[in-house]
């Protein structure tokens, strides 16, 4: 049975917030040549879960394997993209190895969609920079292919993407990125960190290649997702090309368990991850205690 229900007007209800829909995977494909990273297309058991879900690039939801647990993930795909949802997933614990286990046509429950998303509205009429390391690019995927597919590319201005990973093997997506790459709207930059024979694009550590790149910061929006270290060091390459705090905005996943603000593991300060996040300015995160 479904936890939808629909009240008097006719609006979608969610019963139980913490009540999971089911989905059935649809297909499984390897993201990475060491296999330990997997994008997982669901689709919705129940036609009224479809129906009366919307997400925008940027929110996560909770994933849950009966009897083992429940973990949240970004949303990997676009809500252009129609007839599934995507999530891709790094086997790292009890949750992502059992996930990693199933097999097509295995029902799996979701809860979602939570937090809140990037900011379209202020992104509008700016330059995009896009900038990501490894595992963390999956919701910035959702967001070019939304800027691209959405039917307003037009409202923005140039789009810069600068994805980096330790050897070619470990850049996802690989069918996107060579896509976007034969675009003419957009600046699609690949890197790794060490050469390797056959590697004709950049080499380098993120930073150090998005200060090469050299994206302007005259009224652009910065979208930065990666490995802490990763953020750590790109962020004074930002502050060198002259963006501000609250040009630069970021997507946290500090211990989320709940994610409706309940249960209280991912608070920083006055905020909740969940709920007030998964996205942040760095204006925003200067104010909070230095724990996230």
């Amino acid at each position: 049975m479904s936890d939808v229900q629909l009240c008097t007007c006719g609006h979608r209800v969610i019963a139980n917030p913490y009540l999971p829909m089911s989905m059935v995977i649809q297909r499984i494909v390897d993201e990475t040549d060491d296999r330990t990273i997997k994008s997982f297309d669901l689709a919705f058991v129940h036609q009224e879960d479809a129906e009366g879900f919307r997400f925008t690039p940027g929110q996560f939801c909770e994933l849950s394997v009966f009897g083992q647990g429940e973990a949240p993930f970004g949303i990997a795909s676009s809500p252009t993209e129609s007839g599934f949802l995507r999530f891709t997933i790094k086997k790292a614990g009890v949750v992502t190895s059992k996930l990693h286990s199933l097999k097509p046509g295995d029902v799996i429950g979701m809860r979602g969609p939570l937090g809140n998303y990037f900011p379209f509205g202020y992104m509008r009429g700016k330059n995009i920079v896009v900038i990501g390391g490894g595992f963390a690019f999956t919701t910035l995927r959702s967001l070019i292919v939304y800027l691209l597919e959405g039917g307003e590319r037009e409202q923005y201005g140039k789009i810069t993407v600068i994805y980096g990973a330790r050897t070619p093997g470990l850049l996802m997506y690989q069918s996107d990125l060579t896509a976007w790459e034969a675009r003419d709207d957009i600046e699609m930059v690949q890197t790794i960190e060490v050469a390797v024979p056959g590697w004709t694009r950049k080499v380098g550590f993120v930073p150090n290649v998005t200060e090469q790149v050299a994206p302007t910061a005259a009224n652009s929006v910065a979208i930065i997702c990666g490995p802490p270290v990763m953020i750590r060091f790109t962020l004074p390459v930002m502050t060198k090309l002259g963006f501000q705090k609250e040009q630069i905005y970021t997507s946290l996943e500090n211990r989320m368990k709940c994610g409706i603000g309940k249960c209280g593991r991912c608070n920083v300060g006055p905020k909740y991850v969940c709920l007030d996040g998964p996205v942040f300015s760095m204006a925003e995160l200067a104010q909070l205690p230095p724990e996230y």
